[in-house]
């Protein structure tokens, strides 16, 4: 029953990233909250509903933006997929998982947002998407990495609650 909090919160998170993390902007980039509280979640030992909630998150930010509809949804399936490999690798330093999987992920986002319109005829030039839209959309994402990190580490404990050794 807990596990429907995803459905709110996914929501609440695509109406704050459209409404208000959007006209946050460094240069041209912008940081991307779904991807960030995704990340999160994943990185979250005792969460099995990782991928639920990517899924879930793809479909909302799709049909909440411009973007094709199986960018975001793809782009949130890797970064889940990354976070939970990054897990199984680095698991005694999560805030450095949470950097590290923070700044590929949103790298490959990026770029495969920019390779999709440079595909779908938009006129890009790969050096100034870089420059003004990549890198400090990298920038913005980490530093909203370790608060949107540490209120997705307490609602983990809620939703799912670690049993107690005795």
């Amino acid at each position: 029953m807990k596990n429907l909090v995803a459905f709110p919160l996914l929501t609440l998170v695509v109406i704050i990233q459209m409404a208000i993390v959007s006209r946050i902007s460094l240069i041209s980039g912008t940081a991307d909250l779904m991807l960030l509280f995704l990340i999160a979640w994943a990185l979250q030992t005792q969460v099995q509903t990782a991928w639920h909630w990517a899924l879930l998150g793809g479909v909302l930010v799709a049909f909440a933006s411009g973007q094709p509809f199986y960018v975001p949804l793809i782009g949130y399936l890797g970064a889940v997929a990354l976070a939970r490999f990054v897990q199984g690798l680095i698991w005694q330093t999560p805030v450095l998982a949470l950097l590290s999987v923070t700044f590929f992920a949103t790298m490959l986002m990026q770029l495969f947002t920019f390779f999709v319109l440079w595909f779908n005829g938009v006129p890009l030039v790969l050096e100034e998407a870089l420059t003004y839209i990549i890198l400090p959309s990298i920038f913005l994402n980490l530093l909203l990495a370790l608060p949107v990190h540490a209120f997705i580490r307490d609602l983990a404990l809620w939703v799912n609650p670690v049993e107690e050794m005795v």
